[in-house]
């Protein structure tokens, strides 16, 4: 994985800290579909985690081409970093304690912590037909500008 970035500033901090940034895949056009999304980082496998709805321009998006970028902003806006890589899909899934659904409860303990009721999350999990994506981080990049 390739970190740049200016001054002493680690861009990974950032993705780390983020709960809300920019996802962007590829449309079938070339043209880049940007989409807010939830993400959460990794850092110790270098993954960001984000869970989507089956249907959706990012997940169609995703299936054709499994390439992404993810960028986050400080909450002044004086700091941004961007994440880029390949993607993996998981789900949706059928059986709420099925695998698909299983790895979105693993994302939801990791990103949130322990559920009020597990047995209604994994049943809307299956009724929204979420999705887990996967984004191998290879390069991020960004910078703190004050």
């Amino acid at each position: 994985m390739t970190a740049i970035s200016s001054n002493s500033f680690d861009p990974r901090d950032l993705l780390a800290e983020a709960r809300l940034g920019v996802l962007a895949t590829i449309k079938a056009s070339g043209i880049p579909q940007l989409s807010p999304v939830t993400p959460f980082y990794d850092r110790a496998t270098g993954v960001i985690y984000v869970s989507m709805t089956e249907g959706r321009a990012k997940t169609v998006n995703l299936r054709r081409d499994p390439r992404a970028a993810l960028e986050v902003t400080s909450a002044d806006g004086w700091a941004w970093a961007t994440a880029e890589g390949p993607v993996t899909l998981t789900g949706p899934g059928a059986d709420p304690h099925g695998p698909e659904v299983e790895a979105l409860v693993d994302y939801y303990r990791s990103a949130a912590g322990e559920h009020p009721d597990w047995d209604e999350y994994r049943s809307v999990m299956v009724s929204d037909r979420r999705v887990l994506m996967t984004l191998t981080v290879e390069r991020v990049y960004g910078e703190k500008l004050r």
